[in-house]
């Protein structure tokens, strides 16, 4: 397969080489992370949700300085300054944005109107559906697996790409439980045009975040993540002794007031950024168990591409 004349409805949307997008992440996706993917050949996002106003337009503005390719920006729509920040995104001539945990209707008309690619992140073929009668131009099918905040339902990805596909006409990427080219072959399989990955790129010397939370995520095996605080917004963990915390709280019938007083403020920046394993909130995917080092983003994305060429290949002889 000849990677320059390689395309499909993802990297024709994106004008990238592989259908390859690297996940907005709190924490871990600055500049650097989304320059070095968007050079490799895949789709750098920058993490806007652990962003002030003002530090996200210098990221913006360093990604530009970094790469001529294709980035863009994801945005959690329930974000406080989220005006401000859609400001920046169009003043600063973004050409992506990816939008996530709100209503897409919100945001995507505006975006639409100033030539802004805008993609949405779902959890179930009802809001794919939502997303694609707002005006989006693909969705996000993002799976139970997936580290971060999460859906209710628990879908996996192998139940949710197909039904999302069933469900609407533009692209759909799959996320949540891909960390290599054989995940990814079979999410296409599965209905996929693309893959959005997160925790395979946690653990690289781009990502912004801790050293100490990378090496936990290296030192993960199966099983060591969970999907907590359902009562407040679900978000998959890497166990510790604050996940620890949370769970005997929930076990013990706390109330969505109780867990927001447990949770406190800057509980994630604490974890992911700081590198506090302890009082930290550390949120990874269950695809860590089978990540075991870092290496440079560039390379990740080289890895994922020839894995998934060579179970293509296997797979047609």
């Amino acid at each position: 397969m000849d990677h320059g004349l390689w395309t499909n409805r993802i990297t024709s949307l994106f004008k990238i080489k592989y259908p390859i997008i690297q996940a907005g992440m709190v924490w871990a996706s600055g500049w650097k992370l989304a320059s070095a993917v968007s050079n490799a050949g895949g789709l750098g996002l920058i993490g806007a949700g652990s962003m002030y106003p003002d530090v996200l337009r210098e990221h913006i503005r360093q990604c530009k300085a970094a790469t001529d390719q294709p980035f863009g920006v994801n945005v959690p729509l329930m974000y406080p300054n989220i005006e401000e920040i859609m400001k920046i995104i169009v003043e600063e001539k973004v050409p992506i944005v990816f939008t996530s945990a709100g209503n897409p209707k919100a945001w995507t008309g505006y975006l639409k109107e100033q030539g802004i690619t805008v993609v949405h992140v779902v959890s179930s073929s009802r809001f794919a559906k939502k997303a694609e009668d707002a005006g989006c131009d693909a969705v996000v099918a993002e799976g139970f697996e997936a580290g971060g905040h999460n859906g209710r339902e628990e879908t996996t990805t192998m139940v949710l790409v197909p039904v999302v596909k069933d469900a609407i006409k533009i692209p759909l990427i799959a996320a949540g439980g891909i960390a290599t080219g054989r995940q990814m072959l079979a999410a296409m399989v599965l209905g996929a045009d693309g893959v959005q990955i997160g925790s395979r790129f946690v653990c690289t010397p781009e990502a912004s975040s801790h050293v100490a939370f990378k090496e936990a995520v290296i030192k993960a095996e199966e099983g060591d993540t969970l999907l907590s605080m359902k009562k407040l917004m679900p978000v998959r963990l890497l166990k510790n002794p604050f996940f620890d915390i949370v769970r005997s709280a929930e076990l013990a019938g706390a109330d969505e007031e109780e867990l927001k007083q447990i949770l406190g403020r800057a509980r994630a920046k604490k974890g992911m950024f700081e590198g506090d394993l302890t009082e930290g909130e550390l949120e990874i995917g269950q695809v860590s168990a089978m990540i075991h080092e870092i290496i440079p983003a560039a390379d990740v994305v080289k890895e994922i591409w020839d894995d998934y060429e060579a179970a293509l290949k296997e797979l047609r002889m």
